[in-house]
């Protein structure tokens, strides 16, 4: 690669973690002060946002769709709340702002905005289905975008390479072309797939991991789209594992650097991509990311799994 950075999105600020989650329930029980007055709930998020940005974050991500499952309404204020958090609190790391729900980004974005001369920030994210209602916010309200490449039809193709490539370059096309993205705008999502389930039932048929960072190569390897980024949830990898989920996942980012994998959203604390992984781990990545269907391939991919998981079972 041409340029060695990686972008470190910090994934600490989001409902779902137990701990977060618990602490932002807190503050929602604590009335309409509760983000503004000092308490136990407050100076915890306070900290996860500073910390994260003095580790040096490359942007912050608020995440609080865990509220809008019953309440729509609340997510789009708590997402306004946290945002203006992490202006006050981030040392001037822009916010990414993430969510499913379209009317939750769009606060985001108002709120972050509300403040003048603020970095540009990040919107996780834009699908096909999307494209027209979330990238014509740009025009008042600059942002970089992570597009998701999921087949929304849910058809048996959508890990196919090809497939997730047409879902690139349709996105790509609409942002440069009609809403004004440079390349350099853009991150793309190939979707992190846990290794632990990565056995294809079918002969033949590719791991995700190898679909996924194949996909990376591809889209790179297109000479319009070389200058854009990628951004996957690393610590997916690891899901079901036993032990080692670090090592694993610096791996995992080992690896998936060599196709072209050049950001993550990420645990700071860890500092993926500066520190080297553990050869035999990098060896297990690898066989998931080398893994094309064939017999051999898919045979050392799960002698490597099931090695792997005698030695760390508790």
């Amino acid at each position: 690669m041409s340029d060695d950075k990686f972008y470190q999105i910090g994934e600490s600020v989001h409902a779902s973690i137990p701990k977060t989650g618990a602490v932002m329930k807190e503050l929602v029980n604590g009335g309409p002060d509760a983000y503004e007055t000092s308490s136990d709930a407050l100076d915890y998020m306070v900290a996860l946002i500073a910390d994260q940005a003095a580790k040096g974050a490359d942007y912050i991500a608020v995440n609080v769709d865990a509220f809008g499952e019953d309440d729509p309404a609340l997510a789009v204020d708590l997402m306004r709340k946290y945002v203006a958090l992490v202006k006050k609190y981030s040392c001037g790391v822009p916010v990414c702002i993430d969510s499913s729900d379209l009317n939750v980004l769009k606060a985001g974005l108002d709120e972050w905005y509300s403040t003048p001369g603020m970095p540009i920030p990040l919107v996780n994210s834009v699908k096909v289905s999307t494209i027209d209602q979330l990238l014509p916010l740009r025009k008042n309200k600059p942002f970089k975008v992570i597009g998701m490449l999921v087949d929304e039809a849910g058809r048996a193709d959508e890990a196919d390479t090809n497939a997730i490539y047409k879902l690139a370059r349709t996105i790509f096309d609409a942002a440069t072309k009609k809403y004004g993205f440079a390349p350099d705008d853009i991150f793309f999502d190939t979707t992190t797939f846990p290794l632990a389930i990565d056995m294809p039932m079918t002969p033949g048929t590719p791991s995700f991991t190898y679909r996924c960072f194949e996909s990376i190569k591809k889209i790179k390897s297109d000479p319009d789209m070389k200058d854009v980024h990628f951004s996957l949830g690393i610590t997916n990898c690891v899901n079901d594992l036993p032990a080692r989920k670090i090592g694993v996942c610096r791996a995992y980012v080992q690896k998936g650097r060599e196709y072209g994998l050049d950001g993550g959203i990420v645990n700071i604390n860890h500092q993926y991509g500066k520190k080297p992984a553990d050869p035999d781990l990098l060896a297990l990545v690898a066989a998931f990311a080398e893994n094309d269907g064939s017999a051999e391939k898919s045979m050392n991919a799960m002698m490597l799994m099931g090695e792997f998981c005698r030695q760390n079972r508790k």
